[in-house]
């Protein structure tokens, strides 16, 4: 099968994602010397591509079919080719089986599809197989269900026999969602960081973005949503959820929460909401706290408006709070690591092939001053880039607990629907050459706490319940009364 045309070559951007449900959703970095840091780079198709079966599904279905199989395609050739493992085309094979299997099955329907060895005994090769795989499907069951839904559950089921978390197909709203969080928000919702409880399986407040609709409104770090305009959220998958949330300004959504076992609905207003990477203000006299909530496309520059802000205003030290950071663009995180490294490596990345690049710092720290940057086990990603950058080169120290451990970069290439295939194509390592994956970073020093009180209030937090924090004031403290001798 000859290779298909380069049709998503033009914008292809290498991220580090998180994934980390019990955060905020899918987190994504990038470098990439030929690509516009304007996300609007981003061929993203804004109409409703997955429509419904109409009366003239027949006609629908077979202009689009062949573009789903050259999507097909393509996502084998990049995952054959690019994945930063070596691949077995036959497990690839069997993946998509499974894929369209599950998909039928969760719409009641028993499938009956040819086996990978079927399919592979009339001489197709691997490639050729994987199509008329897809094709059976159609053939079968295009008349019940989009032949889309079908094409996705084929590269779903093909991404997910690598067993890679990061690894998997973006749907057009998938691919929608990660614009708008690049982006920084600018969106119709209420101002609110949800997750995932592991426990519960329940959709949980992790922080209401203050001045928001959410924070007016009164939500809390840790309130239980139980539901959404009527819908049940036990089990309801994160970025669903959301979406529930999320709708036109000036509507309206209402919440069933569950706040210290008692019940109450909460009805809030929507509007368009632009969610600011940065928070920062002057605490116990001469000690500047920063607290960054993601890595999108502003984040460095707030953050370097912020770092200014309290240098006027005399700070003599630094306190970085990276704590339930899922992680952002690449670039962000060299450029917020370099507001504190003068100069020297930032982070490495490594492909299948042993090809080593390095990201050194840009050259334009703040002076030097005593900085502490808090973690904790949901700091992942592009925050334990910056973090083990920073411990690395002895920059600052870090306190709070381990880190979440995410040390693989994944390519996004988009797809002509407006959809896209992510694959880990690299994994990363520190400046001292430590990967972290699936260990973590430890801090210098550990204090342990609940994460959810990092998204409470600060003057609450100042009053003793954030001991990481009061870990770090105290360090700083010492630092700065042992440099005046």
């Amino acid at each position: 099968m000859p290779r298909k045309q380069a049709f998503v070559a033009t914008v292809t951007i290498i991220i580090l994602a998180a994934l980390l449900a019990v955060v905020t959703g899918k987190y994504y970095a990038r470098t990439h010397p030929s690509v516009s840091p304007d996300l609007t780079a981003l061929r993203i198709a804004l109409g409703n591509e997955r429509r419904d079966v109409t009366s003239d599904i027949g006609a629908r279905n077979t202009s689009d079919q062949g573009q789903e199989i050259d999507e097909l395609d393509y996502t084998f050739e990049k995952v054959r080719d690019s994945y930063y493992k070596p691949v077995d085309d036959s497990s690839l094979l069997n993946g998509e089986r499974s894929g369209l299997v599950s998909y039928l099955k969760a719409k009641h329907v028993v499938a009956s599809l040819p086996t990978t060895a079927q399919v592979l005994h009339g001489g197709s090769d691997d490639e050729a197989a994987a199509n008329e795989m897809l094709t059976d499907a159609f053939n079968a069951y295009s008349t019940r269900f989009p032949t889309g839904d079908l094409a996705y559950a084929a590269m779903q089921g093909m991404l997910g026999s690598l067993n890679d978390p990061y690894t998997e197909a973006l749907t057009p709203r998938d691919m929608r969602a990660l614009t708008e969080l690049m982006r920084g928000g600018d969106f119709g919702g209420i101002g609110v960081y949800i997750g995932n409880d592991p426990k519960t399986k329940r959709i949980i407040v992790l922080q209401p973005i203050p001045g928001t609709p959410a924070y007016r409104a009164g939500l809390r770090a840790g309130d239980v949503i139980e539901s959404v305009d009527g819908h049940d959220t036990k089990g309801l998958d994160l970025d669903f959820a959301m979406g529930l949330i999320r709708g036109k300004a000036g509507s309206t959504v209402r919440l069933v929460i569950e706040r210290k076992n008692a019940t109450q609905t909460v009805s809030v207003v929507r509007q368009v909401i632009l969610v600011p990477s940065v928070s920062y203000r002057m605490i116990r006299g001469d000690i500047g706290y920063v607290q960054l909530v993601d890595f999108g496309d502003r984040s460095a520059r707030e953050l370097s408006d912020a770092l200014n802000a309290l240098l006027r205003q005399g700070a003599k030290a630094i306190v970085l709070d990276l704590r339930n950071n899922g992680g952002g663009l690449l670039q962000a995180a060299v450029d917020i690591s370099s507001k504190f490294i003068a100069d020297g490596p930032i982070v490495s990345t490594i492909d299948r092939r042993g090809q080593v690049e390095t990201a050194d710092a840009n050259q334009d720290a703040i002076p030097p001053r005593p900085l502490v940057v808090l973690v904790n086990q949901f700091s992942a990603s592009a925050s334990e880039i910056t973090a083990g950058a920073i411990q690395d080169s002895k920059a600052g120290i870090l306190i709070g607990t381990k880190t979440f451990g995410k040390g693989v970069v994944q390519t996004i290439y988009d797809l002509p629907d407006g959809g896209a295939v992510k694959i880990t194509t690299a994994r990363y390592v520190t400046p001292a050459g430590r990967d972290i994956n699936k260990k973590g970073i430890a801090p210098n020093i550990s204090v342990r706490m609940d994460p959810r009180i990092v998204g409470e209030d600060l003057g609450d937090r100042l009053r003793g319940k954030d001991v990481q924090l009061l870990t770090a004031l105290h360090y700083l403290n010492k630092e700065l009364a042992s440099n005046t001798r």
